[in-house]
């Protein structure tokens, strides 16, 4: 039978995203060596099922044979790779929700601190932007719940909800004496991926957080919105993939469809030769040749790095900042069926047009830029890179771990954008421009946020 499957590319510190495709199933033919194997493997399987009896029958506690069962599967597939997993039911529909970018709820980005909900930003036109909610704002109640003791996803959740439904808000906000309370209704949210500003008053600068099927139109759209405000000053485009984990294989295909008039963007290459594929660029480039700086770091993985590598192997754009993560293989979301969840299975590695793997190297920038990172954030955990985690794919020649990722807060401090405005000024050029001293520290500030 044809089973649908999803193809995902994301690092190893992410959710997962979310494409369809089709695979045929394989015929198979096996000799007396390939019969002797399987021999084996059922020995094996006779052997799982003797521990899974004997662990029912005499652990101390009488265990829940769905969780031993979730158990092995999820250690059979971490065994093979950092990738590879098995997701149960709620995170498979968390994870549709993460890739579709679009879910019932209040419009709000917020984090955790102290213990409570903390507003970072309403997004427009939203339940909770009309309702006047507000950045800074904490949230201490919801439908009369304390949040105290909840955690982040757990408070996300209960915000979340079909659309046309309510929810009661308490919100502690600064300047005020007594709390406010605001009953929302909830609608249909659209998580904002692609976010732009102008910049010096003739670049478009464009910020891509992640790629879901939302990615592409607003990278359109936002194109558009600055080629009208800028008009015929525009200088350029600088794209900011910076600390972007990754997402859609087929967003990050269209992503670069929208810089190139031709050739071939990426290939994926599985175990088989027959599964090779190959992506191309059709005519019609967004900006219409307007310059274009992209800007990566250590956390810029899997569908960034593959943006990234097709404009740079192209010499459609100037890469500027630190070497990317390295994770320059494919996921395949294998649903097992209703209530069972789905795999999140290796399946292939994929290829710059040049022909080159990135796994566990990542993508060298055109032009390196060293951010220069205050002393308290230089002993917090570095981005370590593909190649550092345990049981990645291997990769031909030295591999490369750890590049520095930290993005200034300010704008002003932010090395690797000015370089970058220089860069469509024509103040300096990508020949001339030299690596620019700074920190040797890897550490971000921001907090773990969420919409709902």
């Amino acid at each position: 039978m044809m089973r649908k499957t999803s193809v995902i590319l994301l690092s190893a510190a992410t959710g997962a995203a979310l494409t369809l495709f089709v695979t045929q199933p394989r015929a198979v033919f096996m000799g007396s060596s390939a019969r002797a194997a399987t021999a084996d493997t059922y020995r094996q399987l006779n052997l799982f099922g003797d521990v899974f009896e004997r662990v029912r029958s005499d652990y101390v506690e009488k265990p829940d044979d769905t969780k031993l069962i979730e158990s092995a599967i999820s250690g059979m597939l971490t065994g093979l790779d950092p990738h590879s997993s098995y997701m149960d039911a709620k995170s498979f529909r968390d994870m549709q929700v993460q890739t579709r970018g679009e879910f019932g709820g209040l419009g709000i980005e917020v984090t955790m601190e102290d213990g409570l909900i903390k507003v970072v930003s309403p997004i427009d036109d939203t339940p909770a932007s009309r309702a006047g909610v507000m950045a800074n704002d904490i949230i201490t109640n919801l439908d009369d719940e304390a949040v105290q003791g909840l955690t982040l996803n757990q408070a996300v959740e209960k915000m979340r909800g079909p659309v046309n439904t309510k929810i009661k808000l308490k919100i502690i906000r600064k300047g005020q004496d007594n709390p406010i309370e605001v009953t929302l209704v909830r609608d249909n949210i659209r998580v904002r991926s692609v976010r732009a500003r102008v910049e010096q008053d003739d670049i478009g600068y464009i910020r891509i957080t992640t790629f879901n099927e939302q990615t592409t139109e607003g990278l359109k759209r936002e194109i558009s919105s600055l080629s009208n405000q800028i008009g015929d000053k525009l200088k350029g485009f600088i794209i900011d993939l910076r600390n972007n984990p990754g997402g859609l294989l087929e967003e990050a295909v269209t992503v670069s469809d929208s810089f190139l008039e031709k050739g071939e963007i990426v290939s994926t290459r599985g175990r088989n030769a027959e599964e090779t594929q190959r992506r191309t660029a059709h005519s019609g480039d967004l900006t219409k040749g307007k310059p274009v700086i992209v800007l990566v770091n250590g956390g810029s993985a899997s569908a960034s790095e593959i943006v990234a590598g097709a404009l740079q192997d192209h010499k459609r754009a100037t890469i500027v900042g630190t070497r990317s993560f390295g994770k320059g293989s494919v996921q395949t979301i294998i649903p097992l069926g209703s209530g069972n969840g789905a795999l999140r299975l290796t399946t292939a590695r994929y290829y710059t047009p040049s022909g080159k793997s990135i796994q566990a190297k990542g993508i060298v920038p055109d032009i390196e830029v060293l951010q220069d990172v205050p002393d308290e954030l230089k002993s917090r955990t570095d981005t370590k890179g593909e190649a550092s985690l345990r049981g990645h794919l291997k990769n031909d020649g030295d591999e490369k771990t750890g590049s520095q990722s930290y993005v200034p807060p300010d704008a002003k401090d932010d090395k690797a954008l000015k370089l970058a405005g220089d860069l469509l000024h024509g103040i300096k050029n990508s020949a001339s421009a030299a690596p620019t001293p700074g920190g040797d520290s890897k550490a971000t500030t921001d907090k773990p946020k969420a919409a709902n």
